[in-house]
């Protein structure tokens, strides 16, 4: 018999296969761990957009309401009272505005619509009587957390161009506060104006022409019945002849 040689062949060892697997199951781990993060802020940022998108869909909404309104009435002393809500009043900073809807009528002081922030959020009332939150729908959801001190209302214009205003009412709304959910906070700052969108003003001395005015136009109008007659004399002769 011929002497077989045994050919020497090489492989992994049981200490190298063992570090093999677990460099593998390490970089699995982490690579799980980044994939499950990147979830979670996915998630998160999906969750704010949500929030962020209701908030300024019930900004927005607040603000076709107050334009197509009117008798704007600024709260800055805490008073509900369906009678000194219906009188029109400006402020430079309040924490509620109450005005007259649309389809409101300006003899009823029990359908004015309100606005108001109070216990860190906004809140909605559309018929009286007026007794704060009690009364009232929220109209931001429980983790908007809106700042009482820095948020507001404030109203220009607001009085009837019979007592001296001659501006058109404005209504500038401040909402600054923060998103809280999942133990996270993140800040927001929104800020918008409205403005009425009937007019308030005294348009009578622009509609009422003054006397330098109407004298051109007379001597004007004098000057063209003139040439008239003259064109029509000249060509009556013509004619004749």
């Amino acid at each position: 018999m011929k002497n077989k040689k045994l050919k020497k062949q090489s492989g992994f060892t049981i200490i190298e296969m063992m570090i093999a697997i677990t460099l593998f199951i390490v970089i699995i781990v982490y690579g799980m761990q980044s994939l499950l993060n990147a979830n979670l802020v996915h998630k998160k940022t999906q969750d704010m957009r949500s929030i962020l998108d209701n908030l300024s869909f019930t900004l927005d909404d607040m603000s076709k309401n107050i334009r197509i309104g009117y008798n704007y009435h600024c709260i800055d002393d805490n008073n509900f009272d369906s009678l000194t809500l219906s009188i029109s009043k400006s402020c430079k900073d309040g924490i509620g505005l109450a005005f007259e809807s649309s389809n409101g009528s300006s003899i009823d002081a029990e359908d004015q619509w309100v606005y108001f922030i109070s216990d860190n959020k906004i809140w909605k009332s559309t018929l009286g009587p007026y007794c704060g939150e009690s009364c009232a729908i929220q109209l931001t959801p429980d983790e908007v957390k809106i700042d009482d001190q820095v948020s507001g209302f404030s109203v220009l214009g607001a009085e009837s161009p019979i007592e001296g205003d001659q501006q058109q009412p404005l209504v500038i709304i401040r909402l600054v506060g923060s998103i809280e959910r999942n133990n996270s906070s993140t800040p927001f700052s929104i800020e918008t104006a409205v403005s009425q969108r009937l007019i308030d003003v005294n348009t009578t001395s622009i509609i009422t022409p003054t006397g330098p005015i109407i004298e051109p136009l007379q001597s004007q109008q004098s000057f063209y019945s003139s040439s008239v007659q003259t064109m029509t004399q000249s060509t009556t002769q013509s004619s004749s002849n």
